[in-house]
């Protein structure tokens, strides 16, 4: 009897570990999951990073260059001196501030791109996610109804099985039923094969940080409903990381220009030497002037032009194109609400009466067992457009909040 406690308790143990070892997890959970581990998040954010260092590069003064020689001087006269001669110079080129200005703001609007579109990735990252956890809700709606027509199968059997045995009915419906069976347990078995793929593809989309052993924990009926539609187009303007891209792009383009234009001015650089002979000492300090005479950067000003040019048609394509693409998404939400409260009020619930009535019918003998499998069938696909609907539902959901990307701090 103590070995048997002992062993009881093991299993109770091994239970509880098994138990803690498969964490059920929510859709935030997930996302907060994928923004600290993901490794493809965290190598868009180094980006950022580059890009910050991009504005040092471009805060940098020039540094100063200094020069040394070093040699023999022999004079050509009969009695000339014979020694060492040296020369020292520095030269320090001046960042002047129309070409200094300019170059830190352009990499400054590379930061702000950068940032844009790490937001841009991160959104894509969450909407992937957020498709499969709805996905994973999905098939396992598809498998809890997959199970739940093989139980009404196994019961339909059984209760054929019996009025087969009675010679109340001819064994053809038991061999019907017997086939209905085993199409509803394959049915049953490629829903699960289907949860399971759906999970490796949720941990696929958080993340290495995800344990493979989890469950997830939601329902399809709890999709969060999206702002009214004006609301969304006018948030659109302000929140899309898209738009913010392309319009920093834009300014990026602008401050390039204005760098390539300032550098048809001259450039100045002090400089100050010695030079040493053995007679004479001589001090010098000058400027240097660099003058553009014969490059006029012409060809580096019509590119930059041309860039912008292009930046700000990019700016015009995007505002277009997002708010086309909110539109789409809302409409496919409003599309998916209206099936989805056209099933969920009628069509599924007159199904669902439809088989009781057919099986009530079929015990006391008014209808036959093809009836039965009609009305089951029916009421199998009601219940799987249901499903589809609101799957249909979610994905709707995901692309407006795809599209609008909120930063975190605003989600809260």
């Amino acid at each position: 009897m103590i070995s048997l406690a002992k062993n009881l308790l093991c299993l109770v143990g091994l239970s509880s570990t098994l138990v803690i070892a498969q964490p059920e997890l929510d859709l935030a959970q997930l996302e907060s999951l994928a923004r600290s581990g993901n490794r493809n998040v965290l190598a868009a954010r180094e980006r950022v990073v580059a890009a910050r260092s991009a504005v040092d590069s471009a805060a940098a003064w020039p540094n100063p260059e200094l020069e040394y020689l070093s040699g023999q001087q022999r004079s050509r006269g009969v009695a000339g001196s014979v020694g060492d001669a040296r020369s020292i110079s520095l030269s320090q080129p001046i960042d002047l501030p129309w070409l200094r200005q300019p170059r830190i703001a352009a990499a400054e609007a590379g930061v702000l791109a950068s940032q844009a579109e790490n937001r841009a990735y991160e959104a894509e990252v969450l909407a992937r996610l957020r498709l499969r956890f709805y996905e994973s809700l999905r098939r396992e709606a598809e498998l809890q109804n997959a199970r739940e027509d093989v139980r009404l199968m196994e019961g339909v059997r059984s209760r054929i099985a019996l009025r087969v045995d009675l010679g109340e009915a001819p064994r053809y419906e038991l061999i019907k039923a017997d086939a209905e069976m085993l199409n509803a347990r394959k049915v049953a078995q490629a829903a699960a094969l289907r949860v399971e793929q759906a999970y490796l593809l949720l941990r696929q989309a958080v993340g290495a940080d995800l344990p493979a052993g989890f469950t997830v924990k939601g329902n399809l009926r709890e999709v969060p409903e999206p702002l009214p539609r004006e609301a969304l187009l006018g948030q659109l303007a302000a929140s899309s990381p898209e738009l913010a891209r392309v319009r920093s792009e834009l300014l990026r383009a602008e401050q390039l220009l204005a760098f390539e234009s300032a550098q048809r001015i001259p450039k100045l650089a002090l400089k100050a030497g010695v030079d040493e002979d053995p007679d004479v000492r001589a001090t010098k300090l000058g400027v240097v002037l660099s003058i553009p005479l014969w490059d006029r950067r012409r060809g580096p000003v019509g590119e930059a032009t041309a860039q912008v040019a292009r930046a700000r048609h990019e700016v015009a394509a995007a505002e277009f194109s997002l708010a086309q693409q909110m539109a789409v998404a809302f409409q496919q939400h409003e599309i998916a609400q209206v099936q989805v409260t056209a099933l969920e009020s009628g069509i599924v619930r007159q199904t669902e009466n439809a088989l009781r009535v057919a099986e009530a019918a079929y015990r006391f003998g008014e209808r036959g067992f093809i009836d039965v499998l009609d009305a089951q069938r029916v009421h199998r696909a009601a219940r799987g457009e249901l499903i589809a609907a609101r799957y249909e539902l979610a994905a709707a959901w995901v692309e407006i909040e795809r599209l609008r990307a909120l930063p975190v701090e605003s989600q809260k």
